[in-house]
Order: structure tokens, then C-alpha cells, then sequence
């Protein structure tokens, strides 16, 4: 028996990227059963080749742990928090005693009844930061017990986090790393290698993403497949799949400019690692000194590009489906051509 689940994968593009973190053409690959996904993503890629290239942005970038006490009661739950929170300067102090990359940058708090709920948020350097939060914060709990002894212990996890769930906070606070990637399409860019036009995209980006989903009652997302992208990249680099539940809330826009199409994609909640569990596996550190991660930069730069990269592929295999969705018949055609079994 195999010690590993066999995930066909596939490099796509080149993909041209530009921006302030990452700039070039690289190959990237993605880990998928669903085998139309590969040439769907690869034909976004060729269109930022005839383009600018994507330009990709971090807008932010944090990785959290929210841990759960029991108080006396909510008066008592009001004044503790006062007290933890004028504490911070000895909170970040406890977290840089955890990790060599570990720095807590801010904290949130809910009281509900006598229940206190603390969002610690932390920068992890080029680790996605999973573990490293949840060891930094178990020691601020222990310290916490210590200067505030009236608290209980209820859980090192209160699901403010939040982890792998669907949840606003995280688009609203942010959750791993906070990436827009964006490209401007030309038209006869959109007719010879899409099949489809600048109007037709932004009509259906509308009707589809936006009013679609906010009549199916979608939370924080509108987008057509973000996780398509998500998982197979995921797997590819040794990343924690099931964190494309967060990561999968994002937003597609599109817009029509002076006749051309300029064309984004917006995730919140992207968690990804250069170094970390899964990282060491030979096929993930192939991945990643093909797509020129395995170079030595200043902590947290690769994780950084290792984002804008997916970013990128979610933006080519994002535009590639409304493009084909455009057309009556394309998709289902693509579908039998590449996964019917031909006798």
C-alpha cells in the first residue's frame, strides 16, 4: 500500500506577473482530479502573456488564534479585558519568547454573557503560521491566568479565528495573507484567445457572481470557482487544503475600460507558507524551486510571492470560466472533450 494519495498534477502557463512583490513569467502548478481545469487555467495564462502581465498586491497579512475564558460574570469579563488590553507591550513581549518569527500585531475581543473571546493576531514569516499561533498563544493564556487568576480555561480555540469556516471576521479583519491580483485585457485580446467580449464578461460578472450569489445567500463571496484554483494549488505546494474554505471567500470584479477589460480578483483570507508541515515533501520542494522559492530572502518575502503566485492562477482560471460561460454549449463541450472516456 502507498503512503501517498496519487493527485495527478500539472504545471501551467507561463504567467506573467508585475507588481511590487514579484515581477517575471513563471510556471505554476496545480494537483487536481478535474483534468479541464489545467488547460482552463493555462488559457488565462496566455492571456496575461499577451498582456501587461497580472499585477499582484498583499495588501495585508496576519494569521490568528482566538482562545475562550470563562468569567464571573460580563462585568467582570468588561474590567479583565481593560486590564489585558492596556498589557499589550508584555503580550507581544510573551509571543517574541515563542518563535524566532512570531510578532503579535493586534487583538480582538467578544463578550458574550460571561464568556471572553480573544482574536490574538500575529505575523508569522514564511511559515503559514498554523501552529506557531497556536503555540504563542497558549503561552498568552498561561500568562494571562497567572495576572488574571478569577478566569477559566475553556478552550485554546473559541472559533473567533476563525479556522476553516465560513465566517465575516475574516474577511472583515483578515486572515493569512490579503491579495488583489489584477490584469487590463485588451479587446481583441478577449475575441482571439477567450471567444468572447469585454461587455459579455462584465454583464455576467454582475448577473452571475454578484447577484447570483447574494441571492443563493453567499457569505463574503462572489466569485465562480476561486476554490478550483485554491485546492490544486494547495496540494501542489504542500499547503493545508482544507483552509480553501476561508480562502475560497473572495471577490471577482469586472469592469469595462476605454474598450478594454480590466479584470480582478480579491481574496481575503489567502493561507499560505513557504516552510511548514507538508513544505519538506520532495515533490513540494520541487514545486517551489521551479516556481524560484527555494531562494533565500528576508522572512516572510517568499511567502509573500508564494501568495501573488496563486493569486495569479485564481485570476487566470477565474477569467477562463466566465469566458467560457459566456458561450452557450462551451463548457459542458470542454467537459465530454477532456473527461469522457473515448472508447
Amino acid at each position: 500500500m502507498s503512503d501517498f494519495a496519487q493527485i495527478p498534477m500539472q504545471f501551467i502557463g507561463p504567467v506573467k506577473l508585475s507588481g511590487p512583490v514579484i515581477n517575471g513569467d513563471f510556471e505554476v502548478p496545480l494537483a487536481t482530479y478535474e483534468t479541464p481545469l489545467w488547460p482552463s487555467v493555462n488559457r488565462g495564462a496566455r492571456v496575461s502573456m499577451n498582456c501587461d502581465g497580472i499585477q499582484c498586491t498583499v495588501v495585508d497579512e496576519r494569521m490568528t488564534r482566538s482562545v475562550l475564558f470563562e468569567t464571573p460574570d460580563a462585568t467582570a469579563a468588561v474590567q479583565t479585558l481593560g486590564k489585558i488590553k492596556a498589557d499589550f507591550p508584555a503580550l507581544q513581549k510573551i509571543v517574541e519568547g515563542t518563535s524566532r518569527f512570531a510578532n503579535l500585531i493586534d487583538l480582538h475581543s467578544q463578550i458574550a454573557g460571561n464568556l471572553l473571546f480573544l482574536r490574538f493576531e500575529f505575523t508569522t514569516g514564511d511559515a503559514a503560521g498554523h501552529n506557531m499561533c497556536t503555540q504563542a498563544a497558549e503561552a498568552l493564556m498561561n500568562y494571562i491566568f497567572k495576572t488574571h487568576p478569577e478566569l477559566k480555561y475553556e478552550s485554546i480555540s473559541g472559533n473567533y479565528c476563525s479556522d476553516k469556516k465560513a465566517t465575516a471576521i475574516n474577511g472583515i479583519l483578515g486572515r493569512g495573507k490579503y491579495v488583489v491580483a489584477e490584469l487590463t485585457i485588451p479587446e481583441k485580446i478577449c475575441r482571439r484567445y477567450l471567444k468572447t467580449t469585454p461587455e459579455k464578461i462584465v454583464q455576467l460578472n454582475i448577473r452571475k457572481n454578484l447577484i447570483g450569489t447574494m441571492l443563493a445567500g453567499g457569505l463574503r463571496s462572489a466569485n465562480a470557482h476561486f476554490s478550483n484554483m485554491l485546492l490544486g494549488f494547495y496540494l501542489a505546494t504542500g499547503q493545508d487544503a482544507a483552509n480553501i474554505v476561508e480562502g475560497s471567500q473572495g471577490l471577482t470584479m469586472a469592469e469595462e475600460r476605454y474598450g478594454n477589460l480590466y479584470f480582478s480578483v480579491t481574496l481575503p483570507n489567502l493561507i499560505v507558507g513557504t516552510i511548514g508541515n507538508g513544505k519538506g515533501l520532495d515533490f513540494v520542494l520541487e514545486n517551489m524551486q521551479r516556481m524560484g522559492l527555494d531562494e533565500t530572502r528576508e522572512p516572510g518575502e517568499n511567502s509573500r510571492r508564494l501568495a501573488c503566485l496563486c493569486a495569479a492562477t485564481v485570476l487566470c482560471g477565474e477569467l477562463s470560466l466566465l469566458a467560457a460561460q459566456t458561450n452557450p454549449g462551451e463548457l459542458m463541450d470542454a467537459h465530454r472533450k477532456l473527461e469522457r472516456k473515448h472508447e
